[in-house]
């Protein structure tokens, strides 16, 4: 090749088949962000190739975690006018415009994540390749900060893999790995990754015509079709959203319908979505993730490669599963095959969902191995309790395991209630054993609570490194009573189920906080939950105050809630069956009532210490209980509330 052409963040070089090579590669970062200066370093990189055309150009990262993230958050944080908020639209619009208007063919070679902006960039070269393996993900997650993908996606992705498929992508923020993206047509081919530069090379030199959504999903982009195919588009929002939380997904289908995905054509819908408080408080979740992220990153901490699990109920079954799918060597031990192969029948379902691939799931599965004698102790980096609530027999089972652990070995309980202290009574080396506390489902909460006791050690710092290498979000806690999420869950719970006292529905109680913007309402997360496990949590945080009528006649009853098939609810096939009886009106002010009793207990645990500020509050309750991530977290809502109310108190001051 020659001498390559370098910039700040990007690099051109050429090779003797007159094929220009442009890597990315910013400088004093760990991934690749499209900062204003790499976007105009990318316009010079153009400049040269205007000057003199190669034969083709491939794209592609010089990091190795990934190919583009999108842009650069901090930069939309800083947007103060609307002037500002159209110069960042306009600026990649017309950049991945001048891209796709080049006079000689283009891939993106894509490894690793390529989201938002970066997957914009891509969709403006006439090929895509992307590598088989597990980390690829492609993706427009705008939504999911409450803006809409302004740089062509909205243009380029339906007529690439139809509306449909694309208004999925883009309301959803949900990513396509390797093979879904091949399948949808979003790459070219999907290639293992010694291959990608051959294959690159000879993709790019091929002449062969870019793809284009055939068949209904490419009809449905033209003008008769698109006014059906957003209506369709405008209920299911509005089926996701009853409150109307979320302004972005909305305008998506707005800006694809009316203007094909031209946001500088509705310069108001621009000012309107990135300068709303929806936007701005989902940036603000955003930053609270990559904190908890950033909890699973300790310098220094050595990765766990065996697990051991002990208890293979629903709870410890699943963990085992997903440390399992994730890479690890896990052995699951209880008393007995006939207790462990129901978790195994759930970790084989939980394969075939996520991995697709039976070879995938066959491999998984192999790494989960049966282990009733507990043979996989001695061998283990991490011994994981996760047996009942019970104090007595969890130390004893603490006394059989740790002779038999390795020196190194970590011993962590999924405890969701008992004091981390207590725990470690006649432990011969107490601070080994850590809290680690996920919340069910395994699988779908992203969030699990770090415990520790006084200071955090270099134990807490290994176990926040296992919850971060298993791709969940570490939030350190200091050992209390129901930690954070429970403590603040169960009195919102109590709300709500003493509200049916009083004679609410159920399912009035539920419509009042799902209109509110939680994900689910009380009384069905508390049949998810269990209303046993409810109310044990409830009991430890009440004071000595009994339970509410409600639950106390179902625990009598024994409906617990989903696990039984009733509880609030009838459950059938996973599911919740509600009344068919016309909806009870809600009185005034019910959403605010039971909310109030979750904000406050955020607030006594801040003060508590049991996490260490505001924000770390905030984004436990959110990630742990799906507090609706719109308001920011409890706390900063409540801010916003008060801040509100003494502004609305000064202007009714007389003059």
């Amino acid at each position: 090749m020659n001498a390559p052409q370098t910039w700040a963040h990007w690099r051109l070089s050429r090779d003797a088949d007159g094929l220009a090579w442009l890597v990315f590669d910013r400088a004093d970062a760990a991934v690749n962000a499209l900062s204003a200066r790499a976007m105009e370093e990318f316009s010079e990189a153009l400049d040269a190739l205007e000057a003199s055309p190669p034969r083709g150009l491939v794209i592609r990262s010089g990091k190795t975690g990934g190919f583009i993230v999108g842009a650069d958050v901090n930069e939309f944080a800083a947007l103060d006018t609307p002037e500002q908020a159209r110069a960042l639209v306009a600026r990649g619009w017309n950049l991945f415009n001048r891209l796709a208007a080049v006079r000689y063919p283009t891939l993106a070679l894509i490894e690793g994540h390529c989201l938002g902006g970066g997957l914009e960039l891509a969709l403006a070269c006439r090929y895509r390749l992307v590598a088989d393996s597990p980390g690829v993900s492609l993706a427009l997650p705008e939504v999911m900060l409450g803006i809409f993908p302004g740089w062509g996606g909205m243009l380029r992705l339906p007529r690439l893999i139809g509306a449909p498929a694309a208004l999925d992508m883009m309301l959803t923020g949900r990513g396509a790995d390797a093979r879904r993206a091949a399948a949808l047509g979003l790459a070219d081919a999907r290639v293992p990754p010694r291959l990608l530069e051959a294959a690159a090379r000879q993709t790019v030199l091929s002449g062969k015509p870019p793809r284009r959504a055939r068949g209904p999903g490419g009809w449905l982009n033209l003008r008769p079709f698109k006014a059906i195919v957003a209506a369709r588009a405008r209920k299911q929002i509005a089926a996701k959203d009853p409150g109307g939380h979320y302004p972005a997904a909305p305008a998506i289908v707005e800006l694809w319908e009316k203007h094909d995905g031209n946001a500088l054509q509705a310069p108001a819908l621009i000012e309107r979505i990135l300068a709303s408080d929806t936007a701005r408080n989902l940036l603000r979740v955003f930053r609270l993730q990559e904190r908890l992220k950033a909890n699973g990153r300790p310098a220094g901490a050595s990765p766990v490669r065996r697990v051991h699990v002990v208890g293979a109920g629903v709870m410890g079954g699943d963990i085992a599963a997903w440390c399992a799918l994730k890479g690890m060597t896990v052995t699951l031990q209880d008393q007995d095959m006939a207790r462990i192969a129901p978790a195994l029948g759930r970790a084989a379902a939980l394969y075939a969902r996520r991995l697709k691939d039976p070879r995938a799931v066959r491999a998984a599965l192999d790494r989960l191995v049966p282990d009733p004698q507990g043979a996989g102790v001695p061998r283990a980096d991490l011994v994981i309790e996760a047996i009942s609530e019970n104090l007595q027999a969890k130390r004893a089972l603490y006394a059989a395991l740790e002779p038999r652990l390795k020196d190194d070995a970590l011993l962590a309980t999924n405890t969701s209630s008992l004091s981390l202290e207590a725990l470690r009574e006649g432990l011969a080396r107490p601070e080994r054993l850590v809290g680690i506390h996920f919340f069910n489902p395994v699988a779908k909460m992203p969030l699990v609570e770090v415990v520790h006791a006084g200071e955090p050690g270099p134990a807490h710092a290994r176990a926040c490194a296992f919850v971060g290498q298993i791709d969940k979000l570490a939030l350190p806690v200091r050992s209390a009573p129901g930690f954070l999420v429970n403590a603040v869950l169960a009195p919102y719970l109590l709300q709500a189920m003493r509200a049916v006292d009083e004679g609410l529905a159920p399912e009035t109680v539920d419509a009042a906080m799902t209109r509110f913007g939680m994900p689910m309402g009380p009384l069905e997360l508390a049949d998810t939950v269990g209303l046993d496990i409810a109310q044990a949590a409830g009991a430890q945080l009440a004071g000595g105050a009994g339970p509410p009528r409600c639950l106390a006649e179902r625990l009598a009853r024994g409906d617990l809630g989903r696990k039984s098939g009733k509880g609030f609810y009838g459950w059938k096939d996973g599911k919740p069956v509600r009344s068919a009886r016309p909806g009870q009106a809600a009185p005034a002010g019910l959403a605010e009532r039971l909310i109030q009793p979750l904000i406050d207990a955020t607030r006594r645990r801040m003060d508590e210490g049991v996490v260490a500020d505001a924000d770390l509050a905030d984004a436990g309750v959110i990630f742990g209980t799906g507090f609706a991530p719109f308001t920011g977290g409890p706390l900063h809502y409540q801010r916003r509330a008060e801040r509100g109310a003494q502004r609305g108190a000064a202007a009714r001051q007389p003059e």
